[in-house]
């Protein structure tokens, strides 16, 4: 698969990897070992960033649309989600509101199809 792909699947920035992972395409075989037993500069892109956008809108408890809203579009690093965290500006207050009501209405239509079904 191509690179980008496989830094998807891992929820890493592909411009933070290293070199070589960014320069060829990764095997299912690769991709099943980085998963299975990560190494050292996976695991630290994990813990500490820069995070792509679905990464940080699930560590923040918003949805994508609701950075771009809020107009952060960058990456960030844990650092900066854990500051945003405890500031707790008000954009970021009303997007997890609309995003807990989102999901909270999701699931209300969850359990209505399963009731019928």
């Amino acid at each position: 698969m191509k690179p980008e792909t496989a830094a998807k699947k891992l929820g890493v920035l592909l411009e933070a990897t290293p070199e070589e992972f960014r320069a060829a395409p990764v095997s299912r075989a690769t991709m099943q070992q980085l998963q299975d037993s990560p190494p050292e500069w996976l695991v630290e892109l994990r813990k500490a960033g820069p995070h792509p956008r679905p990464v940080v809108a699930a560590r923040l408890g918003v949805s994508v649309a609701g950075l771009r809203r809020a107009e952060m579009t960058e990456p960030m690093t844990t650092a900066e989600i854990q500051a945003l965290l405890t500031e707790k500006p008000e954009w970021l207050v009303r997007e997890r509101e609309t995003h807990a009501a989102v999901m909270a209405e999701n699931a209300r239509i969850k359990r209505d199809r399963a009731a019928h079904a």
